[in-house]
């Protein structure tokens, strides 16, 4: 039986804009139709669901100290917010992107929990999604160099009490998994979660923390079975400067070995030269940029606008640290407009655009079926936010998508729905309590933060090497 969803005015893409007055309908978690004719409802704007292209589905870093530090502090730091329940940890993630009107989300799964094997794991994840009723993609995160910093960590650790090095390397060493093994553990996390709604990805961490057969092994496994690649790169000024040093020719020889493809999501990219940006773009591989978490974490701005001039498809992530660290994707694609969509006279695009631009390329990023355009035959993912409240003072008709980057917020979102089924409502997700989720998880973490009272204990010296050793070993021109 077909479901009906009547809007005030319901955006239907870039090239149809914005119709007023019509009913959508849906049945099968596919659009059969939009026609005219809406009768009397609560006002709303209907428009496609949006997409969290960068994640990780961790707990919010700001709850453990990792605060106002550059990612390669702030990454040792979050040890102390690895997951004690991937379950809930998940649950708790993915609750809150579907609140903010996600449909898909990517989960670049970097921080396992070491409580259980990592297929089950994975399943624990896969299942959280299920029961959010969100779409995911999902990359296990591998590393096989560089763990503790982007070259030999002995000048940090040396001269640390025995203790101390050894709570170290105990947290951030492991035996490197070669690249037979992560490409076969990759096929048994498909054989267990793949389907409609999960697509499961190759995950590399970044380059300064793969070794080139690692990286050699991802592409080709990519370009034999056409599995998608996620993948950080460039994201800070000591990324930046270890390629300089250490790989020049990085993203040409990324090319060269068939890594650049249309299969791959690149996040951050902040340090990314016009050079690269074309190969990038030539390539066909997306972008995916994360406003807030470059500020948080002093990464730096990105180049969007002359990667977006220059071909490179963009699209829009959270990375588990939006400005309010609340999920709230709409607030992150309005902060890119800002910031990115042009100065004075001169416009990179439209708000419009770069709403369409941001949910098609998501979409493909995360394996998301369908352009995301509200179109019959789409896939019914689509987010009904409040008119009333977002055209507060209803003086004179305003175009609803210029008022939605002027001042929309997830806390406008009246429905989600995804493949047909509505998964939030009024800021409650139907297939999870969320509020008893995040109680829970709070009581454990409260309960398990004595467990590393050593690392936090030494964390100011450990913080002090870091930083030392960094601005030490690697200088930017």
């Amino acid at each position: 039986m077909a479901t009906e969803i009547s809007a005030t005015s319901l955006f239907r893409g870039p090239d149809r804009g914005v119709s007023d007055n019509v009913v959508l309908r849906h049945d099968g978690g596919v659009i059969i139709d939009i026609s005219e004719g809406a009768g009397p409802r609560p006002r709303s704007f209907v428009i496609p669901a949006f997409v969290n292209a960068h994640d990780h589905a961790r707990a919010t870093a700001s709850s453990f100290g990792a605060v106002g530090m550059p990612l390669e502090s702030w990454i040792l730091r979050t040890a102390l917010g690895a997951p004690v329940d991937p379950y809930l940890t998940a649950v708790s993630a993915l609750a809150r992107s579907a609140k903010a009107g996600c449909a898909a989300m990517m989960v670049h799964y970097t921080r396992p929990s070491g409580t259980m094997p990592l297929v089950d794991e994975a399943k624990a994840v896969a299942k959280a999604a299920s029961d959010v009723g969100i779409r995911i993609a999902f990359a296990l995160a591998v590393r096989d160099q560089n763990p503790i910093v982007y070259g030999d960590a002995e000048p940090v650790l040396s001269g640390l009490p025995g203790s101390d090095r050894k709570t170290i390397e105990d947290l951030f060493v492991r035996a490197p998994m070669s690249p037979k093994a992560y490409i076969e553990l990759t096929d048994a996390i498909a054989a267990g979660i793949a389907g409609p709604m999960v697509d499961v990805q190759l995950g590399p961490a970044g380059v300064q923390w793969c070794s080139k057969p690692l990286l050699e092994a991802v592409a080709e496994n990519s370009a034999r079975t056409g599995r998608r690649i996620h993948m950080h790169l460039l994201e800070t000024m000591y990324q930046r400067a270890w390629a300089d040093q250490h790989f020049p020719d990085m993203v040409r020889w990324l090319r060269d070995v068939g890594f650049l493809s249309e299969r791959l999501t690149l996040a951050h990219c902040i340090h990314a030269r016009p050079e690269e940006l074309e190969m990038i773009a030539a390539s066909g591989a997306r972008i995916v940029t994360n406003f807030s978490s470059n500020m948080h974490l002093r990464s730096g701005l990105a180049p969007i606008a002359a990667a977006h001039g220059c071909g490179c498809a963009i699209t829009v992530g959270v990375d588990g640290l939006a400005l309010d660290e609340d999920d709230d994707i709409l607030r992150e694609m309005r902060l890119v407009q800002m910031v990115h969509g042009g100065v004075g006279f001169k416009a990179t695009w439209t708000p419009t655009e770069m709403f369409s631009l941001a949910i098609r390329n998501g979409r493909r990023a995360t394996g998301a079926p369908g352009s995301g355009e509200l179109a019959a035959g789409n896939p019914a993912d689509y987010v009904a936010i409040d008119l009333d409240r977002l055209d507060r003072d209803q003086i004179m008709p305003v175009d609803p998508m210029a008022l939605l980057f002027a001042r929309g917020n997830a806390s406008l979102v009246k429905e989600v729905v995804v493949a047909g089924k509505t998964i939030v409502r009024d800021g409650i997700c139907a297939g999870v309590d969320l509020p008893a989720v995040e109680q829970e998880l709070r009581a454990m973490y409260r309960g398990n933060v004595g467990k590393l009272d050593s690392f936090r204990r030494m964390w100011p010296s450990l913080s002090d090497r870091l930083s030392g050793w960094f601005e030490q070993q690697l200088t930017c021109e």
